[in-house]
């Protein structure tokens, strides 16, 4: 498997190819680091699950944690960290998007949205099972191989 990042995509879609690399390569981060068990979720820019992995030994809940950050990050157009940001300063605000999306977003670390080159979302990435900033940093491993511009907030 190559390190070398390649090229920042200037296509206006998340493919299936690309999301299956950014799983993979998540994955494959989370072993070199010696994770906890990672649960992955890929988004395309309307919300729909286009890659979906989930190691053995996950937590039960891993996969709507997962869904819940790439959502929340499209949802709200920022990646996870810059909303658990907001979540803290606007406690009331965040309590009501929660309830108007029905307890699908998630207000934290490990959702991180996808870029092209020209700075449109075109999805988002979603990890659970380690601490946030370690599923972030998986997240931004598997897009940058997959050629997109991650965008953790």
């Amino acid at each position: 498997m190559s390190t070398a990042p390649t090229p920042v995509h200037s296509s206006h879609r998340l493919d299936l190819a690309s999301a299956s690399r950014i799983a993979e390569v998540a994955l494959a981060q989370g072993r070199r680091l010696q994770l906890k068990p990672l649960t992955v979720a890929v988004l395309d820019a309307g919300g729909h699950l286009l890659a979906f992995v989930r190691e053995d030994g996950c937590g039960i809940l891993r996969p709507q944690i997962a869904i819940g950050k790439a959502w929340g990050a499209l949802g709200m157009g920022m990646g996870g960290r810059a909303l658990a940001e907001r979540a803290q300063a606007h406690p009331g605000f965040y309590t009501a998007l929660a309830a108007a999306s029905d307890g699908r977003m998630l207000p934290v670390a490990g959702g991180v949205l996808v870029r092209n080159a020209q700075s449109d979302i075109v999805g988002a990435v979603g990890i659970s099972g380690d601490l946030p900033d370690q599923d972030e940093h998986c997240a931004l491993a598997g897009i940058d191989a997959a050629g997109w511009h991650g965008d953790p907030g």
